[in-house]
């Protein structure tokens, strides 16, 4: 197996600023939330849009949108604090509640339980069942400035990890509303999580504003090493599930490539669209999504 990867982009699409992407499971789709308060399905094969939602008044951003996939849903969280359910076939929005007392950052949707999980600036995560009328079953208190984003344990389902301003990494349990471990992981904030499995070992990645993206043993929670180059705040951190390979994505207006082996810099990417803001993966077809401040781009990963 080639160590030696890059992107391959193969198109551009200039819009609004990307705060969120999400990918389809089945349909070449990607989900694209944005600044401007619209929310927008593309065929990323065919190069076209397909769905176009208004979600806020007043053009207030939307920051996380979701596939349902399941469901034939979308779900989207926004500046007015609200969360809005659309069928995406028809485009009716089904749902619509107020979720948390300041702007919603980041939605997680739960791999085999009716859950999704929303992390806001009123500093708390909460936890809401779609088949019970999407009540919000418990409320994770904890950290004391935003909470920025969250990522689900693959390992274990019932578990997932926070990122904070605050500088902490908080680790839960879904039927626990505090903390099961927590760690302070940078002394700025902390803005993006995600998880890295290595030979059935799993490690716990998180990216600040000091720039730096830190790898943690996920058991011991202690520091692996700290990746470093990035030039402003590191905003998004995806791992590929079977290659050997990590994408951090900065303010820098750059993604950087990291062999998750020896965490060697392998490559640094700038497309031109500005600051970055989102990575998502289609691990099917390898093509990587990027969402950036002028527009998002498809590309898809290949031995350099």
């Amino acid at each position: 197996m080639s160590l030696t990867h890059e992107v391959q982009v193969e198109f551009t699409q200039r819009s609004a600023r990307v705060k969120s992407l999400d990918i389809h499971p089945v349909e070449p789709w990607i989900l694209i939330a944005q600044h401007s308060g619209m929310v927008e399905i593309w065929n990323y094969k065919l190069q076209r849009l397909e769905k176009s939602f208004v979600v806020t008044d007043n053009n207030l951003p939307v920051r996380s949108a979701k596939f349902i996939a399941q469901k034939e849903w979308i779900v989207v969280g926004s500046d007015d604090m609200m969360i809005r359910v659309y069928d995406y076939n028809n485009e009716e929005k089904i749902k619509e509640f107020k979720g948390h007392e300041d702007y919603i950052r980041n939605i997680v949707v739960h791999p085999n339980q009716p859950y999704i999980l929303t992390a806001s600036d009123d500093h708390l995560i909460k936890l809401w069942n779609w088949e019970n009328d999407w009540s919000c079953v418990r409320t994770f208190e904890g950290h004391s400035h935003y909470v920025m984003q969250l990522a689900i344990n693959p390992f274990d389902h019932n578990n997932f990890a926070s990122v904070s301003l605050d500088g902490s990494c908080k680790i839960w349990n879904l039927q626990d509303s505090n903390p099961i471990a927590s760690m302070v992981a940078h002394e700025k904030g902390v803005n993006c999580v995600n998880y890295l499995t290595r030979e059935n070992k799993l490690y716990l990645l998180t990216g600040s504003d000091d720039y730096t993206t830190k790898i943690w043993d996920n058991e011991t929670l202690s520091c692996v090493k700290v990746l470093e180059g990035h030039t402003n705040n590191v905003t998004a951190i995806l791992t590929h599930p079977h290659l050997p390979l990590i994408f951090t994505a900065s303010e820098d207006k750059t993604i950087r490539i990291w062999n998750s082996i020896t965490y060697q810099s392998v490559k640094t990417m700038d497309e031109g669209l500005g600051r970055v803001w989102a990575i998502e993966l289609e691990i099917n077809s390898n093509q990587i999504m990027i969402g950036c401040d002028e527009g998002y781009l498809v590309g898809k990963i290949i031995n350099a």
